[in-house]
């Protein structure tokens, strides 16, 4: 009956939608609890309940290689985890949950230093400073001397950074400093929204320091605060019309290389200006199309592919031209919108995501 009360760490992660390495859960008179403002996963519960089936004294839970086993995993979505049973003879339960309150607390007193700053951003006006602070728990210090690299050019994002104090520089790759970002600035967010590579490299001007969200914990920032999604989102618009392609309003006829804009920025182009019309992509895959009116879009077909799924196909397309043309049939006019087009993006960018991860494993 050990494992009636206990406590297990997340040792290994590969994908996992929820949880992170070093993460807790317990185990309390057989009640799960998991870190603050974490899900909790049916598939772990099961794998939980076959452990606490198991009533045989830990010493006689052995493998068939012998091994004492306190080592279990879960899986069957589309990650999988690895965790160990963590509790030791010198600690009972109790003392490992003071132990951990103690650590939340000593967390928060470093959070307090900065919440001023967090309170200030534009991103976080929103939030209430209770989901502020429950935020910002999530949010890991990260300490850089001068000069030292935090993102690299054309590396996959892995987080998100808001500055607390010193500055850090955004340098090309011919040491061209484009920008300086100082305390309550923001970097990193661009390469998780849109899936692309991370551009440019990212130094620390001076000995700074830095809260972190990592890309998991992003995604479930932004599920949880759909208000934020709105203020990326807007982040996302005004950087596809800053690009000089994209800098005049799109005109029927409008032609263009997918290397120059990718499908996320065409698409937000056309959804913020109201546009109908349809775009046209030629593509290895084959032609493919979409629809849009008043700039939702309403239909999409690609590869055997319709709706949700075939805009969900062009969203990850890298190679192969465009062709914008304006106006609907009256009978296309009628057709219903496919969703909220934010959040198709969205969506559709977290699919991106879980496939690129799928592929890495």
């Amino acid at each position: 009956m050990e494992f009636r009360n206990a406590v297990f760490v997340v040792t290994e992660e590969c994908s996992c939608p929820l949880y992170n390495v070093g993460e807790e859960f317990a185990v309390q008179n057989s009640a799960l609890t998991v870190e603050r403002d974490k899900h909790i996963c049916l598939l772990l519960v099961r794998e939980l309940l076959k452990v606490l089936a198991d009533t045989r004294p830990l010493e006689q839970r052995i493998t068939r290689q012998g091994v004492q086993r306190a080592k279990f995993e879960c899986g069957g979505c589309t990650g999988l985890i690895r965790f160990e049973y963590k509790k030791e003879k010198a600690y009972s339960t109790l003392q490992m949950n003071l132990l951990k309150a103690a650590e939340q607390r000593a967390k928060q007193q470093i959070i307090s230093q900065f919440f001023g700053i967090l309170r200030e951003m534009d991103l976080f006006e929103p939030l209430s400073d209770f989901d502020l602070q429950d935020l910002a728990l999530l949010m890991k210090m990260k300490s850089y001397p001068p000069n030292k690299i935090i993102i690299e050019e054309g590396e996959r994002g892995t987080a998100f950074y808001v500055v607390l104090s010193g500055k850090v520089a955004v340098v090309r790759k011919d040491s061209e400093i484009i920008a300086e970002i100082g305390p309550g600035g923001m970097f990193g967010e661009m390469s998780l929204l849109s899936g692309e590579l991370t551009y440019p490299s990212v130094y620390s001007r001076t000995a700074c320091q830095l809260a972190t969200l990592n890309a998991k914990d992003f995604k479930h920032v932004l599920s949880k605060y759909p208000i934020l999604q709105i203020f990326f989102y807007r982040v996302l618009v005004s950087r596809a019309q800053e690009n000089t392609l994209r800098a005049g309003q799109i005109s029927s006829g409008m032609s263009g290389d997918l290397t120059e804009i990718n499908p996320v920025d065409l698409f937000q182009m056309i959804n913020s200006g109201g546009k109908s019309g349809r775009v046209i992509f030629t593509l290895d895959g084959g032609e493919g199309i979409a629809l849009f009116n008043e700039g939702e879009i309403v239909a999409c077909n690609y590869r055997g592919l319709e709706g949700k799924d075939a805009f969900f196909d062009l969203l990850v397309q890298q190679n192969g031209r465009f062709t914008y043309i304006k106006g609907l049939t009256v009978e296309e006019k009628k057709l219903q919108v496919l969703g909220g087009f934010m959040g198709l993006v969205m969506e559709g960018l977290q699919r991106i995501d879980e496939e690129q991860d799928i592929g890495e494993e």
